[in-house]
């Protein structure tokens, strides 16, 4: 961009993002979950738009690890396809699983707590999955602060239904 197209523009002009991609098979895994724990589709075309230019492709073969117990990040990953399985050994050496799907996220534990990852994500079946990693969700917020809302909310609602059943807390990643 040009110093004088920058200075014709209003300072607080919003700005369309600069690379989108399509996310119609994620909003399409969102609108058909049947999953209890599964993501509601709060945000509108123009929301789904914006939010397009801060996800990041992810496609993972089956029984590739997305990430392990312990790890320090809070990226958001939400499942277009594929399952993955969470799971990590208790302090009786048990393992425990859950399965997330199209439609729902993981990592909303560590997004929210910056606390390092509870249990580790594998890929039971290859799957394509949207990354939104912290630096990236601060942006969002800083230039499109009701769209980083939304999708906060709604990750918030995933965290809260898995907290509230006991047989799926420990998809609370």
């Amino acid at each position: 961009m040009t110093e004088a197209r920058y200075r014709s523009r209003p300072m607080n002009a919003i700005t369309a993002p600069s690379s989108k991609v399509d996310l119609s098979g994620l909003i399409q895994a969102i609108t058909h979950a049947t999953a209890d724990d599964s993501m509601n589709n709060v945000l509108t075309a123009e929301q789904w738009d914006w939010l397009s230019a801060y996800l990041l492709p992810i496609s993972i073969p089956s029984g590739q690890v997305l990430f392990a117990k312990g790890t320090n990040d809070r990226t958001l990953y939400l499942v277009e396809s594929g399952s993955l399985s969470v799971h990590f050994e208790d302090e009786k050496q048990r393992l425990r699983l859950a399965i997330v799907g199209p439609g729902s996220m993981v990592g909303e534990g560590a997004f929210f707590s910056h606390q390092p990852r509870s249990a580790t994500v594998q890929a039971g079946a290859p799957s394509k999955l949207w990354s939104l990693p912290a630096l990236r969700f601060t942006e969002l917020c800083n230039r499109q602060p009701a769209v980083a809302l939304h999708l906060a909310m709604a990750a918030g609602a995933v965290l809260a239904k898995r907290l509230g059943n006991r047989r799926r807390r420990i998809a609370a990643t």
